[in-house]
C-alpha cells in the first residue's frame, strides 16, 4: 500500500489543537498518510523569523499536498496574508468551498448543496496599492484572459466530474466592463469551445445574486467568481449551513494543492481545547478524495467515506462542540468521530 507524504502546517491560535484532533481521526480511518510538519504564520514568525519560510514552500513543492490549520492575518497593518502568499507562490489558482447542510445542525435553510469556486491569484488581491498623495490611495484590480479561461475550464470540468448540472458566474460586468466583462466572456467561450454545453450556464450580477442566494440558495449549484467576490460569497454561503466551522476548503493548482480550515485562528480560545475541529476534518476528507482522483489510490477514498459517514453520524447523534450548541471539546468531538469509525 502506498503511503502519501503530506505537509502538515498546524497554523496559529487554535490551529495546532484542531490539527492534532484531525490527524487522530485520519489515523483511526487508516488513511495511508505520513506527516511532514512545517510552519507558517505567527508560529513561523516567532521561531524562524518569517511568516512563510521558504522551507515550508519547498516541502509543499516536494510532496505536492498540504493540510493547513488557520493562520493569523493582521487587519489593516502588519504582515501580508499567509494564505494569499501561499496561493500566489504555489499558483493555487482554484479555491473550492463545498457548502451543504449537515445532519444535526439546524439552520433556517434546508437542502443546501452548492460549491463556490473562486479564482485565487488575481483581482484586487494582487495587492497592488499605492498612496498617491496623503489621504489618496489607489488599488489596482488585475485580470488576465489566461487566468479567466483557466478557472472557467476548471469550474466546468469540476461540475462535469461530480455530476453537477449548472455553473453560475456572478460578476459586476455592468460596471467593471473590461475586467468582469472579460471574466464572463471567457467563461461563456470555454463552455462553447470545450464542449461543456451539457452543463447549464448562467450569468448573474453579483448584487442581485446575493439577494437570490439569501432568498433560496437551493437554486444554485456551482458558483464561479473572481477573487474578491468569491471570498465574500463563500463566507456568506457558509452562513446558510452553520458557519465557517462546518465548511471545508481547498486551494488547487496544476502541481500542488493545500487543504485548509477556512475559519480564523481564534486566539481568544486558543489553548482551551474547545475549538471545533470539524472544518479541518472535512478538509482532510477533501484531500483524501483528491489523492484518489489524482493518484488513483482508492484506499484514500475508502478512508474518506468512513470519516464522512462517521462525522455525519456523530452530528446526527447530537455529538457537537459548543459553537454548534453541544457540550464536547475538541478532543471529545474527535473521539466521537473515531468511535463511529471503529464501531
Amino acid at each position: 500500500m502506498t503511503t502519501h507524504q503530506i505537509v502538515l502546517i498546524p497554523g496559529d491560535g487554535i490551529g495546532p489543537e484542531v490539527a492534532a484532533a484531525t490527524t487522530r481521526v485520519l489515523q483511526a480511518a487508516e488513511a495511508p498518510l505520513r506527516w511532514v510538519e512545517h510552519h507558517a504564520g505567527v508560529a513561523a514568525l516567532e521561531t524562524l523569523g518569517e511568516v512563510l519560510p521558504e522551507g515550508t514552500l519547498d516541502a509543499v513543492r516536494e510532496h505536492g499536498l498540504a493540510l493547513k490549520g488557520p493562520c493569523t492575518t493582521p487587519v489593516g497593518k502588519g504582515f501580508t496574508s499567509v494564505n494569499v502568499q501561499l496561493r500566489k507562490r504555489l499558483d493555487l489558482y482554484a479555491a473550492v468551498r463545498p457548502v451543504r447542510n449537515l445532519p444535526g445542525i439546524e439552520t433556517r435553510y434546508q437542502d443546501v448543496d452548492l460549491v463556490v469556486i473562486r479564482e485565487n491569484t488575481e483581482g484586487l488581491y494582487s495587492g497592488i496599492e499605492n498612496e498617491i498623495t496623503k489621504g489618496v490611495v489607489t488599488s489596482l484590480k488585475v485580470a488576465t484572459e489566461a487566468a479567466s479561461r483557466r478557472i472557467a475550464h476548471w469550474a466546468f470540468q469540476y461540475a462535469r466530474d461530480r455530476g453537477r448540472k449548472k455553473v453560475t458566474v456572478m460578476h459586476k460586468a455592468n460596471i467593471m466592463k473590461l475586467t468582469d466583462g472579460m471574466f464572463i466572456r471567457c467563461a461563456s467561450e470555454i463552455r462553447e469551445e470545450e464542449g461543456f454545453t451539457d452543463i447549464e450556464y448562467q450569468e448573474v450580477i453579483i448584487d442581485a445574486g446575493c439577494m437570490k442566494l439569501v432568498q433560496d440558495p437551493t437554486q444554485f449549484d456551482v458558483l464561479l467568481l473572481e477573487n474578491l467576490y468569491g471570498d465574500v460569497l463563500s463566507d456568506l454561503c457558509a452562513g446558510f449551513v452553520g458557519g465557517l466551522g462546518v465548511i471545508p476548503g481547498a486551494n488547487i493548482g496544476e502541481q500542488y494543492a493545500v487543504f485548509e480550515a477556512v475559519h480564523g485562528s481564534a486566539p481568544d480560545i486558543a489553548g482551551r481545547g474547545v475549538a471545533n475541529p470539524l472544518a479541518l476534518i472535512m478538509s482532510a476528507v477533501m484531500m483524501l478524495n483528491h489523492i484518489a482522483d489524482t493518484r488513483g489510490d482508492e484506499t484514500c477514498r475508502a478512508s474518506a467515506v468512513r470519516i464522512r459517514e462517521a462525522y455525519n453520524q456523530a452530528l446526527a447523534d447530537g455529538q457537537k462542540t459548543g459553537d454548534l450548541g453541544g457540550t464536547l471539546d475538541t478532543e471529545g468531538f474527535a473521539s466521537a468521530v473515531i468511535e463511529r469509525i471503529e464501531g
